[in-house]
């Protein structure tokens, strides 16, 4: 279970926050036949014997990316670079298409996460090639489920991966027809052939970007594979240019943090000696000295139980600035109002120096006792409390107050898109209407629990100015008795905004975005 939170670090507050659905559930359904809605995983068929000719990674991503788009699983949960076993795999390909191919081998499972995490980012550009090829709109608008999945997959290893053409038709026509059915392996052949044909002509079907605002942004939020609200707030904000260019970086595939756990006196170095002896590749952070950043090789560092071990915690730079912005002092009593599922929690309880207190707060019960374990294991226990409640309960019961209070928002995630490769498809525009009134409610209930002369942290892992400089604004004007205390001099001054907030821009900064405030209730 500790190994199990310290993935979930890497989402944390960061990426698993991105969603108020655990202070009001949202359940959606669909027509099981639209590609663009909801729709159940294929029924159970019964099992049939093991199947040696189809590609093992192929049966394992189509799988996997019904479960995330039908089933409503989260995407970096299931594709963790290496995460999970190849018998629980093939079980899941078992019960949802009826064989089971041979063992996932380490090279299998490298190509399901790059060829689901990939999918799932491209998800709108490969629609529009499959539609353009399809004999009309309908054809594709009630393609079966799995069907879809299987072309999305074969599109995207020809257009993206680059793979070799003949290799990808063949195995994905058998795929299909295996599956499914003889007839549904004759459209992916037919597809697919026409697709190759027209990239050898250097001729995909692609939209221009011309026109007025509108058609503009359609042809944008297709070429980069992006739903067309994002788009249009983004060019609205930051500008065509810069749209442009974070669109790019969350298609990138994703780098990773490492955090070294010096509450059990875990150096830098002594995370750097292990993962020479693991000869992972790495850099050091240029602006925490707890941290060292990687590309490759998170899976030779979890097999090998640094996280199991509580040697380190996977965690974005953008996390750990936050929790600089905090600026945890030994003896403090800090409220960690939205806590699960812990990555904030654990560092600062690492920087008391075994005194203070953390007191960890959230709705969801099992999160909490997952953080407990982990804390264990990170031999920060005896200096974090948990607590059960919605904050909007307990601020209106509780008479106790703190010097800080940590409110890590629920948010649209629009930071993170990088490393949650599906948020963006499940991000409505209607959402940030919701989100920033639940914002709002926290906020108001987090500030009755900072005492006279204490620091309330507003903190997002989001880049939506609405959602950050819009709501501390709307509650100064609630609050009078707070005011702005400029974070100069807790974080490196390339991210201090000219209002004196914290904010991490993916394009600039090459971290996840984020963005954080002090502010100082009066004496």
């Amino acid at each position: 279970m500790a190994q199990l939170l310290s993935f979930r670090v890497y989402l944390s507050a960061e990426t698993q926050k991105a969603s108020p659905e655990s202070f009001k559930r949202n359940s959606k359904t669909g027509k099981p036949f639209s590609p663009g809605r909801r729709a159940p995983v294929a029924p159970t068929r019964k099992p049939q014997n093991l199947n040696l000719e189809v590609s093992p990674h192929r049966a394992v991503s189509a799988v996997r990316l019904m479960r995330i788009e039908y089933g409503g699983a989260f995407a970096d949960l299931l594709n963790e670079k290496g995460k999970g076993s190849g018998s629980n795999e093939m079980s899941y390909v078992e019960r949802t298409i009826g064989f089971r191919t041979r063992d996932l081998d380490d090279r299998d499972l490298r190509l399901v996460t790059d060829v689901v995490g990939g999918t799932i980012r491209w998800r709108r550009y490969l629609d529009h090639l499959i539609g353009s090829l399809c004999h009309n709109e309908r054809t594709f608008r009630n393609m079966e489920p799995l069907l879809l999945q299987i072309l999305r997959i074969g599109v995207y290893e020809i257009i993206k991966l680059e793979m070799p053409s003949y290799a990808v038709v063949d195995e994905n026509v058998r795929l299909a027809k295996v599956a499914l059915r003889p007839g549904a392996g004759d459209f992916v052949n037919g597809i697919l052939r026409k697709l190759v044909s027209l990239k050898e002509k250097d001729a995909l079907p692609l939209p221009k970007v011309e026109g007025d605002d509108r058609a503009q942004a359609r042809a944008l939020a297709t070429l980069h594979s992006h739903p067309v609200w994002m788009v249009r707030r983004w060019v609205k904000y930051l500008g065509l240019d810069e749209a442009t260019k974070l669109m790019t970086w969350n298609n990138n595939d994703p780098g990773f943090s490492l955090r070294a756990n010096t509450g059990r006196d875990i150096t830098r170095s002594d995370l750097v000696e292990r993962l020479n002896s693991l000869k992972v590749p790495h850099e050091l952070s240029l602006h925490l000295e707890e941290f060292v950043r990687i590309k490759t090789g998170l899976q030779i560092v979890v097999q090998a139980g640094l996280l199991k071990e509580g040697i380190c915690s996977v965690q974005d730079e953008s996390a750990g600035l936050i929790v600089s912005v905090v600026k945890p002092q030994p003896g403090e009593r800090i409220m960690d109002a939205c806590a699960a599922p812990g990555g904030k929690t654990l560092f600062m309880a690492s920087c008391l120096k075994g005194q203070g207190m953390i007191y960890a707060m959230d709705v969801n019960e099992g999160r909490l006792r997952i953080l407990g374990e982990t804390a264990k294991s990170h031999q920060v226990d005896g200096l974090i409390t948990t607590i059960h409640s919605d904050l909007r309960v307990f601020a209106e019961t509780s008479e106790v107050q703190y010097d800080k209070v940590l409110l890590d928002a629920p948010c649209s995630g629009l930071g993170v898109l990088s490393k949650r490769a599906d948020l963006r498809w499940n991000r409505k525009l209607e959402d940030m209407v919701e989100l920033t009134k639940l914002q709002d409610e926290l906020l108001d209930s987090a500030s009755k629990l900072v005492k006279p002369g204490g620091v309330l942290i507003y903190s997002t892992c989001s880049i939506d100015p609405e959602e950050n400089e819009g709501r501390v604004e709307a509650f100064l004007l609630r609050h009078p008795e707070f005011s702005i205390d400029p974070v100069t001099s807790f974080v490196p001054s390339s991210f201090v905004t000219s209002q004196g907030f914290f904010l991490s821009n993916p394009v600039k900064h090459s971290l996840d975005g984020a963005f954080a405030a002090r502010l100082v209730r009066a004496l």
